[in-house]
């Protein structure tokens, strides 16, 4: 559709009472790296008249620990669904009451009460998917269909594993492994967790986000991952697979959320309305590689990924997603990867 029939359609729908549609001014924007569509932002800028600036980070730390020093001129941040809580908590987030809004009907029921952000006073959905491995499997052709390949590797693997840097996701998987509960703060589960994780990484090779390049370098064979990854990966090498475990596996929600120092609020809520659109939510999936919370949004996915195994787990697969921790046992587990990491 060209800008000038968007801003023709936008218009009727000012008309017929629904979200303003020509807003002008600027619109910033912080997400995760390699995650935001170009096409995405610029039906954006032409739709609304708004200029539109994307910068990135690496991790929900680092978006965290920058919206605490405040004054970071962003309007919307792109957490996951646990940092959402702690966001909504610590008052750091506008509550833009996305539930009122003309695209709300498009969301998945399943995905409007959920933990972080109940009946969705604040977020709407950017991607999900599910965090476990991919393997090549031109290089290791045994059973890969648990945890355990993760922390109790066959000889062939031993030293060609990466890791995520992501102390929640590498802890949880160890607890998925040894059998506890997720943020459980008993001593003893916790020493079986931290015994699994210092006996399992002399047969890890590293410990990184950059998944893609080590595999696609050959410099490992099976890293820790998410799904959307996985896709990406198998795209570039038909060989490699993405595992999901007999295990429950973690969940994760990214979600588009305004700051409540944000100096451009208004248009921000339309960003997270535009956001609802399936059209709109299959432009993000399209380019980032995972599912989103939109319903209708698949038919407007290339065939390949809307089909994709990465997108469609086995009707047999289970995920969970895991609310923050206690802070007595964040603060276990932050010494436990300290020593990790050494």
């Amino acid at each position: 559709m060209t800008g000038r029939v968007l801003k023709l359609a936008a218009g009727l729908a000012l008309m017929l009472g629904a979200t303003p549609a020509m807003a002008k001014g600027e619109l910033h924007i912080y997400n995760w790296g390699d995650y935001t569509n170009p096409k995405l932002i610029e039906k954006f800028e032409k739709l609304y008249d708004v200029k539109v600036t994307v910068d990135d980070y690496d991790s929900n730390e680092t978006m965290l620990a920058k919206v605490r020093a405040g004054n970071t001129g962003y309007d919307i941040v792109v957490p996951s669904d646990y940092t959402v809580k702690i966001m909504i908590a610590d008052g750091m987030l506008a509550e833009t009451k996305p539930n009122t809004m003309s695209n709300f009907k498009n969301m998945i029921p399943r995905f409007v009460n959920v933990y972080w952000d109940e009946g969705r006073n604040y977020t709407v959905p950017w991607q999900y998917g599910i965090t476990t491995y991919a393997v090549n499997t031109d290089k290791y052709k045994g059973p890969a269909d648990s945890i355990s390949l993760l922390f109790a590797p066959p000889p062939e693997l031993k030293g060609r594993i990466n890791m995520l840097e992501d102390m929640n996701s590498v802890i949880h998987a160890a607890e998925r492994f040894v059998g506890v509960p997720r943020c459980s703060a008993d001593k003893a589960d916790l020493k079986k967790v931290n015994d699994a994780l210092m006996a399992a990484k002399p047969f890890w090779r590293t410990i990184s986000y950059d998944t893609s390049t080590k595999m696609a370098s050959g410099d490992v064979d099976v890293t820790q991952t998410w799904n959307g990854m996985g896709h990406r990966m198998r795209v570039a090498n038909p060989a490699v697979r993405f595992v999901f475990t007999k295990e429950v596996m973690e969940a994760f929600m990214d979600n588009v959320a305004v700051l409540k120092d944000a100096k451009n609020i208004e248009n921000a809520k339309l960003f997270q309305n535009f956001m609802m659109e399936p059209e709109n939510a299959a432009l993000a999936s399209e380019f980032a590689g995972y599912d989103n919370g939109i319903t209708g949004s698949h038919k407007f996915l290339p065939e390949e990924f809307a089909n994709a195994p990465e997108i469609n787990p086995p009707a047999s697969a289970t995920t969970e997603f895991v609310p923050p921790c206690p802070p007595a046992v964040v603060e276990t587990y932050n010494k436990i990867w300290t020593n990790l990491l050494k």
